[in-house]
């Protein structure tokens, strides 16, 4: 191996370089009994950016709006909590907030159907924290799904 392969698995990471050597991890979802590509299968990074992008805008418009008494810079501070409201009511109702309506995505329970109240609670907070949002196992799940015991899935 030369120099710039070494780089190379370095700067793609080690899942990259252990893929080079010949393990096979499987496609995201394969180990959930998810399907690899279309409905069902496990919703992508991007779409999954997308959604919270859209949700959050929503929340920030909504904060400044009615909470915030037209003040942008304290409608950051309650769009947090009104995040956290919307994806309550939404995702332990219809599975979906906003934006991943828009994005064609839902949240699932791992072993199908919708989740339970409990199981929302304990997802949507994690997710307002962000930290656990941002760790994720090789199905793509954020510790905030993980621990939730939930998938986001393309609808």
């Amino acid at each position: 191996m030369d120099n710039r392969e070494a780089i190379g698995s370095w700067l793609s990471g080690p899942r990259a370089a252990a893929e080079n050597m010949g393990v096979d991890f499987g496609y995201r979802g394969e180990r959930l009994g998810l399907p690899e590509h279309g409905p069902g299968s496990v919703a992508p990074l991007g779409r999954r950016f997308g959604a919270l992008f859209v949700d959050w805008g929503l929340c920030m418009l909504i904060a400044y709006g009615i909470l915030a008494g037209r003040d942008w810079q304290a409608s950051g501070n309650w769009a947090l909590g009104v995040l956290l409201v919307l994806s309550l009511l939404t995702v332990g109702t219809v599975g979906a907030t906003p934006g991943k309506r828009l994005f064609g995505l839902r949240v699932i329970a791992v072993e199908g159907g919708r989740l339970g109240l409990g199981r929302v609670l304990v997802r949507t907070v994690l997710l307002c924290l962000a930290i656990p949002a941002l760790i994720w196992d090789r199905d793509g799940r954020g510790l905030h799904d993980r621990l939730g015991r939930a998938v986001q899935v393309r609808g």
